[in-house]
């Protein structure tokens, strides 16, 4: 195989190199000895590689000269398919609700929806800082006198008289009421959607 001399230097450096790939330094030890004449046979033993690499990185070599060394990188991922577009539509669905009555969104069903992976809402609706799959329960009352009130009921369970019993009245666990007095507050970035308990 002929090399010339301005390869014969590279590749002795090449060689030589301490902080390269160990596959790269094996490549150009591989041609200089096919430059030297070395039978395939010895190659093998020296590198510890087999005549079909050896064959093919001197076709390589013999093509592309010093760039036909160089190892094939891995190509990677795709681009990424999170654009500002995709993003809004996302975050544009959540607020609307799914239109087939179910229960709120999922990254699933989102990515569904979209042709999109999970992973991906995921990304969006974490930068977004949206949790469309929790919920916040509030009680807002219009009585003036609420927080007065409250503070006396506190109290009596913080601090009860002597010889008393407090009764707590609340509504029964399994019924469910159909419509609530305040409106469904929707969710938005760092805040969960809310539902009033009355």
């Amino acid at each position: 195989m002929v090399v010339s001399e301005e390869e014969r230097q590279e590749l002795q450096q090449m060689a030589q190199s301490r902080s390269l790939a160990a596959g790269d330094v094996m490549r150009a030890r591989m041609m200089l000895l096919l430059s030297e004449g070395v039978p395939y046979r010895k190659i093998q033993e020296v590198l510890d590689t087999t005549a079909p690499t050896i064959s093919r990185w001197k076709e390589r070599f013999r093509r592309h000269g010093m760039a036909g060394l160089r190892e094939e990188r891995h190509p990677g991922q795709k681009p990424s398919v999170r654009t500002p577009k995709l993003q809004a539509r996302i975050l544009a669905a959540i607020k609307d609700g799914p239109q087939d009555g179910s229960t709120p969104w999922s990254c699933r069903k989102l990515a569904s929806r979209f042709g999109v992976s999970k992973d991906t809402v995921q990304r969006i609706l974490t930068q977004a800082d949206v949790r469309p799959h929790r919920l916040e329960r509030y009680l807002a009352s219009d009585d003036p006198d609420f927080a007065t009130k409250a503070a006396d009921l506190i109290g009596w369970y913080m601090a009860a008289p002597q010889h008393a019993a407090v009764f707590c009245v609340d509504e029964k666990t399994a019924i469910q009421a159909l419509d609530r007095l305040d409106p469904v507050l929707p969710l938005s970035p760092g805040r969960l959607e809310r539902h009033g308990f009355e």
